[in-house]
């Protein structure tokens, strides 16, 4: 396996030249994890920086009565875990698989020692981090003040802004098998009232449904949350 050819095509690495990448080869392990598999569990949690290289990893955590809450969904390019001074977020959370995934692992010495040689890397990182952080209290504030048509509305957006492929008529297809269950552990509510309401948009002609793939009318779904 070409690990230079791997991080190069990382988003965060972009910035460094192909002997920056050599080096950050030389710290670096890549393991592939089966679909359905736990990188890490709260009890099993380990200080790592890791790169997703291929797949997609849902990152959770039980509230007191055992029910799985959805916290983000992460694909390619992206960044999980916590280092000394840097922090995603991950330490108490449950991160699975959500398909076959490349994780790449940096080591941990090794790579302080890189972040304070690319300051620019760092700031890329930085921003990256950044980014999270708001996306997340944004998404929180909705979950936590809206009803739960809104709170399905904002989850669905941002599925199709991180996952959406292509447009058809205005609609954009979600490149994520989910089904409502999971959409339910996003939006802390049951299963059956998330489809009740996903059966009342695709009446409204807000989203069209297959098995475990939604499309969303982007323009029609910010029109609504606007409305309401």
């Amino acid at each position: 396996m070409d690990k230079i050819a791997y991080l190069s095509q990382f988003n965060l690495l972009q910035c460094l030249s192909l002997e920056d990448l050599r080096e950050m080869d030389q710290m670096t392990s890549i393991t592939t994890i089966q679909k359905n598999k736990y990188i890490q569990t709260p009890s099993s949690f380990a200080e790592g920086l890791y790169f997703i290289k291929k797949g997609k990893v849902r990152i959770y955590k039980l509230n007191t009565d055992g029910k799985q809450f959805t916290l983000d969904i992460l694909n390619e390019g992206n960044v999980f875990g916590e280092l000394s001074g840097i922090s995603f977020g991950t330490r108490e959370m449950f991160i699975e698989t959500l398909e076959e995934c490349d994780i790449c692992l940096m080591d941990k010495s090794r790579f302080e020692t890189f972040l304070i040689d690319h300051p620019r890397f760092m700031m890329n990182l930085l921003q990256m981090m950044s980014e999270r952080i708001v996306n997340m209290n944004h998404l929180a504030y909705s979950l936590a003040l809206g009803k739960l048509r809104i709170r399905i509305l904002h989850v669905l957006i941002k599925l199709a802004d991180q996952f959406g492929t292509g447009s058809s008529e205005g609609f954009v297809q979600i490149d994520l098998s989910v089904s409502h269950q999971e959409i339910a552990n996003m939006v802390g509510a049951t299963r059956e009232a998330v489809s009740s309401i996903l059966q009342d948009f695709v009446k409204e002609e807000l989203i069209q449904t297959k098995y475990k793939t939604i499309s969303i009318h982007r323009e029609k779904l910010i029109r609504e949350l606007n409305r309401d």
